[in-house]
């Protein structure tokens, strides 16, 4: 815990443009320590989340066969996240998946992030950290009703 808490202290104030990128399953401390970026590219097929749903399951229903009802409440997949605000960049997958045509999805995600450092790095960097900082601290605030 005390790692992950250094690492998002010391990433949000990198005078750096930070890129993150999901490419699978993103779950637990370990997703919180790539929160922390000025832009978040998800591919189509990914979750991210603080808990994996089956935990999520475990926890509120005492029943981990129920993760995907979990993982519905919980709105993790990368769609999910764009429309919360988390994810910045949704990017489709090859037909069949990511891991059916490595060299096709790294020619997407390197595209989309050669794109992400030009848009980031003509952003002032004080103004950079900062709304990176409002970014992660919204993560998981609810604003409706």
């Amino acid at each position: 815990a005390e790692a992950i808490a250094r690492n998002l202290f010391e990433m949000s104030k990198l005078n750096v443009p930070i890129i993150t990128c999901v490419i699978g399953e993103g779950a637990s401390g370990g997703a919180l320590g790539i929160g922390v970026g000025d832009i978040i590219i998800c591919f189509e097929n990914t979750w991210y989340s603080v808990i994996s749903p089956e935990g999520c399951a475990s926890i509120l229903f005492n029943d981990s066969s129920r993760a995907s009802e979990a993982a519905d409440a919980m709105m993790v997949t990368a769609m999910d996240l764009k429309k919360l605000g988390i994810a910045d960049i949704v990017l489709p997958e090859p037909e069949g998946g990511n891991h059916l045509n490595y060299d096709a999805a790294a020619f997407t995600l390197k595209e989309s992030i050669l794109k992400s450092i030009k848009t980031i790095s003509s952003i002032d960097p004080v103004a950079r950290i900062q709304k990176r900082i409002e970014n992660f601290e919204n993560m998981g605030r609810w604003n409706g009703g």
